[in-house]
């Protein structure tokens, strides 16, 4: 049992991909303002705010996650959301893209039928 299992950290393809261009970004920028470059500055400027448009893109082809945690089974980083495709309750990125997250659950599987009874 790893030291994150209890917790949905939100590690996801989205995610990773949005935080390492943004990390990238800021070192770009940080060592292009300690040069003096202006045109490096603002390139590195470009690839953190690249950081955000990938994250959201990811997110929006289901790379990412819903907010709040997601089922035990489902919290590996490289799983793929089914739910993105008709958008997240109460997501932003979502709501941007027009998708609302208001489409009706999944019908219950054999066995829950069964157990209603």
């Amino acid at each position: 049992m790893g030291a994150h299992d209890a917790h949905d950290m939100g590690h996801t393809v989205a995610g990773w991909t949005g935080a390492a261009l943004a990390v990238a970004g800021s070192a770009l920028a940080g060592v292009a303002f300690a040069a003096g470059s202006a045109v490096a500055l603002w390139g590195g400027l470009a690839v953190t705010g690249s950081g955000a448009l990938a994250a959201w893109l990811l997110h929006l082809a289901g790379w990412g996650k819903a907010t709040g945690p997601r089922p035990d089974g489902r919290r590996h980083w490289r799983t793929r959301d089914t739910a993105a495709r008709d958008g997240h309750p109460d997501c932003l990125g979502c709501r941007l893209v027009g998708r609302t997250g208001t489409a009706a659950a999944p019908a219950p599987g054999p066995a829950a039928r069964l157990s209603r009874g």
